[in-house]
């Protein structure tokens, strides 16, 4: 007679083993269908995009901190060189009552009245208008200079004091800046170095087709300047064609949007100011259909600035990796206004 066995259970290590085996394939197949898909070129060059001009915003404001810790720092040396002058009049007025005080005590003894002075503050010591009648004529004048030159020494000192404090809060908003712009630049390239070499290529050929390159040759048209200035400063700029975009630079050998004007215009004998938020303010402001070669042109909320350079063509400082080139006014976001210098 065959015999009938009942099969053996697994043991509950078996067991085990297997239902974790199940659930993680459950869990990654799980994760493989939610998984977020591959962004296309086009997603990646828009975010790409959005990256660039937040991290030119954070540029024009760390260059207009900077702008502002060089003249505040500039404003503080004037300041100590001051109170250094002051401080050696002060000395040489104390050593002139020194003197009298001297000449004095040779000729009879000292005055009480100098006496306290020179043991004391002398401000102390003209308070007390009992003690006036005490002084001679010389001896007053000698101690209203004295105390006149420490009032206005303090009053230094106190302005120096708090130019320094204004210049810490500058630093410290500089460097804040500095680290935003860094990091969306380093956060634009990561989504750049996940793109194949096909991916870039095909945006590249894209860059090629929205922008003239450098060594292109680009129909301005007939246009005339506004002013001498104006062509001056236009000529100016287009002898840095193919130079690097470089943030916070302001030139000769590499620059940013607001640097490169702001360097064009010096070569013109025009002082622009350093940042984008304040160049708006370096002339009336004009639009579109009335622009000349030569007057500045601000795109994307006033974070981006070009020289219009005519027939519907900027010479800009475009963004990190690229250099300074022509570029039709269609390509380079919401037109705001144009400024005459």
């Amino acid at each position: 007679m065959a015999s009938h066995r009942r099969p053996k259970p697994p043991s509950r290590t078996r067991v085990t083993v297997l239902t974790a085996t199940a659930a993680a394939a459950v869990a990654l197949s799980s994760q493989a269908a939610h998984a977020d898909p591959k962004p296309t070129t086009e997603e990646v060059k828009a975010k790409v995009d959005k990256l660039y001009h937040e991290a030119e915003v954070s540029t024009e404001k760390y260059n207009g901190a900077k702008e502002q810790q060089d003249k505040l720092k500039k404003q503080v040396d004037a300041l100590q060189d001051k109170v250094a002058r002051g401080q050696d009049e002060l000395n040489t007025l104390r050593g002139e009552l020194g003197s009298l005080a001297t000449a004095q005590y040779r000729s009879g003894g000292l005055d009480p009245s100098l006496q306290l002075m020179l043991s004391s503050d002398p401000d102390d010591f003209l308070d007390q208008a009992s003690a006036l009648d005490q002084l001679t004529a010389k001896q007053a004048e000698s101690l209203e200079k004295i105390q006149s030159k420490q009032r206005a020494l303090a009053q230094q000192r106190k302005e120096a004091q708090a130019k320094l404090g204004d210049l810490a809060d500058v630093r410290e908003a500089l460097g804040e800046n500095k680290k935003k712009f860094q990091g969306k630049l380093a956060e634009a390239q990561k989504l750049l170095n996940t793109l194949t070499a096909a991916e870039k290529a095909k945006l590249a050929q894209e860059e090629q087709r929205s922008s003239r390159a450098a060594s292109d040759r680009v129909e301005l048209g007939n246009e005339v300047s506004a002013s001498a200035r104006g062509a001056a400063a236009l000529a100016a700029a287009a002898s840095k064609v193919g130079t690097p975009y470089v943030s916070g630079a302001s030139g000769p050998g590499s620059f940013d949007c607001s640097g490169l004007t702001q360097w064009a215009y010096a070569q013109a004998g025009v002082q622009l100011t350093r940042t984008t938020y304040t160049q708006i303010n370096d002339g009336p402001r004009i639009g579109r259909s009335a622009l000349q070669p030569g007057d500045l042109v601000f795109f994307n909320n006033t974070s981006h600035v070009g020289l219009y350079a005519g027939n519907n063509q900027v010479l800009h400082a475009p963004y990190p990796g690229k250099f300074v080139r022509y570029e039709s006014m269609e390509y380079l976001g919401s037109f705001q206004f144009g400024v005459r210098p």
